[in-house]
């Protein structure tokens, strides 16, 4: 019966490794698939010329401007039609 036990242990130690194994080997089939998903679309923006953050911030800073232009004129023209 000693014996018995043993070899179950034994199967049970064999399936643990091969799960610990197969476990290994997803995670590091999916951080490689997340890292040439990334160089993929990395190389597919850029081949796009996209802008970069600083030139997106600096035509939101001047959009913004505009905006806020525009309402100064509109707040006036209502004030000189109120008058008028």
């Amino acid at each position: 019966m000693e014996n018995d036990m043993q070899t179950r242990n034994k199967v049970f130690d064999d399936l643990s490794q091969l799960m610990t194994n197969a476990m290994g080997v997803a995670q590091g089939a999916k951080d490689e698939a997340e890292t040439a998903m990334k160089s993929m679309i990395d190389r597919w923006l850029a081949d796009r010329d996209f802008v970069t953050r600083e030139e997106f911030d600096a035509v939101r800073a001047m959009a913004q401007k505009a905006r806020e232009e525009n309402e100064a004129l509109k707040a006036r023209l209502d004030a000189l039609e109120a008058k008028g």
